[in-house]
C-alpha cells in the first residue's frame, strides 16, 4: 500500500528548543589540501565541496570534547529555557546517528549526567537524519495519551571518524572518480547538538503547539545511503531524486487530507546541500525566503541539523507564525510536522 501515516495532536507543545555549535570551524579547503594529490591525479578542481554542495565550512568538537557533552549541554539548556526540572521528565530520548557502542543506549549516560529520575523512560531512537522528528512524534503522542507529562529529546553528532576514514581511503593509489563521488557526502557532515522539551499545551499557552504530522516511507530505496563502521557511502543522484520525491509525494497527499502547508511562515528543512535544497524548493513550489539555510556554515549535522536550524530560526519567529518541519532520513523516510508558534 502507498500513502501517508497521519497524526493530529491535541495537547502537545514544544516548550524549548536549543542548539550547541561544536567548537572548531573546519573549512572545506582543509579537505582540498588533504586530498590535493588525488584531486590532481583525477583532474578534479579545488573547491569541489563548496561549488557542488554549497558548504564552505562545518564544525568539529575540540579535542577531549565528546558528542554526548554537546547533547548534555543542549539538554540542560532546554530544561532551563523551559523552566522544567529533571524530576518532571517522564520520557527521555536520544535521537543521534552517532554512537560509540552498540549497547548500552547513548541515552543512558546522558540520562545519568542530567540527573533524570529513575521513573523516566529512556532510550535511543535511531532513524538516520529523521531521528529527532521521530522522537518528537513519540513524545507528543505519549503526552496526548496522558502517559507522560514532559519529555526531553537530545541529539549530539560527531562524524569526524568517518571524515578521517574517508580521507585515508581517498588518498590511496588507484582511487577513481566514482569512489570520490561515493564518499563525497561524508565530507559534507558536521558536528553539533540540539535538544527540546515537549509538554502539555494547556499548561503552557505560550509554548509552540505541535499541530500534527504526516510520515511516509520509501524503503525500496534503503540502499542509496549506507553508513557503518567504515564510513558512509551514497548514491548521491538517487538520494537527491528519490528523497525529494518522497517529500513531495507526502506533501501532495497531506494537502488532499486537509493539511494546508503551501503558505507557511517558515519551512525548516533537514540541511544537506545546495542541490537538495534547490530541488526541494522548486519541486514543492516554496518561497526560498522562507527556507532558512544553515548547511553553508554547519554542514549536514545529521539528525541535529533540523532542530539546530529550528533553534536558530526561533530567534526570529513571532507568536502566531506557522512552521513546517521537513525531515528526510536515509532508508528512505520522511516526516512533515506542523508547529504553531
Amino acid at each position: 500500500m502507498i500513502g501517508n501515516s497521519t497524526i493530529r495532536n491535541r495537547n502537545a507543545a514544544v516548550l524549548s528548543i536549543t542548539k550547541v555549535e561544536a567548537d572548531e570551524v573546519v573549512p572545506s579547503t582543509r579537505f582540498d589540501d588533504e586530498l590535493a594529490d588525488t584531486f590532481k591525479r583525477l583532474r578534479l578542481p579545488r573547491g569541489l565541496l563548496e561549488r557542488l554542495a554549497g558548504i564552505r565550512e562545518r564544525r568539529m568538537w575540540a579535542p577531549g570534547r565528546h558528542f554526548s557533552d554537546g547533547a548534555t549541554e543542549a539538554g540542560q539548556a532546554a530544561l532551563d529555557q523551559a523552566g522544567i526540572k529533571p524530576e518532571q521528565i517522564g520520557l527521555f530520548i536520544n535521537s543521534s546517528v552517532t554512537r560509540d557502542n552498540f549497547e548500552p543506549a547513548v541515552a543512558v549516560g546522558i540520562h545519568h549526567r542530567l540527573g533524570m529520575p529513575s521513573s523516566a523512560l529512556n532510550f535511543d531512537i535511531t532513524n538516520a537524519c529523521l531521528g529527532f522528528l521521530n522522537a518528537l512524534t513519540v513524545a507528543s503522542s505519549m503526552i496526548d495519551s496522558g502517559a507522560i507529562e514532559y519529555a526531553l529529546i537530545v541529539n549530539g553528532e560527531d562524524p569526524s571518524p568517518w571524515h578521517r576514514a574517508a580521507v585515508e581511503r581517498l588518498k590511496r593509489p588507484g582511487i577513481t572518480r566514482e569512489q570520490v563521488v561515493e564518499e563525497f557526502a561524508t565530507l559534507t557532515l558536521g558536528c553539533g547538538a540540539a535538544a527540546a522539551v515537549v509538554g502539555p499545551a494547556d499548561k503552557h499557552p505560550d509554548a509552540h503547539r505541535i499541530v500534527g504530522s504526516v510520515t511516509r516511507a520509501g524503503t525500496e530505496f534503503h540502499e542509496l545511503c549506507v553508513g557503518g563502521d567504515e564510513g558512509m557511502f551514497t548514491n548521491a543522484t538517487g538520494l537527491l531524486n528519490h528523497g525529494v520525491g518522497l517529500v513531495v509525494d507526502a506533501m501532495r497527499e497531506a494537502e488532499a487530507d486537509g493539511w494546508d502547508w503551501l503558505h507557511m511562515d517558515s519551512y525548516v528543512t533537514h540541511q544537506v546541500s545546495n542541490s537538495h535544497t534547490n530541488k526541494l524548493i522548486a519541486d514543492m513550489g516554496l518561497d526560498p525566503e522562507r527556507v532558512p539555510l544553515t548547511f553553508p556554515y554547519w554542514g549536514n549535522v545529521a539528525a541535529a541539523a533540523l532542530p539546530m536550524t529550528l533553534a536558530l530560526e526561533a530567534e526570529k519567529l513571532q507568536p502566531g507564525n506557522r512552521v513546517l518541519c521537513l525531515g528526510v532520513g536515509s532508508g528512505l523516510n520522511t516526516t512533515l510536522m506542523e508547529l504553531a508558534w
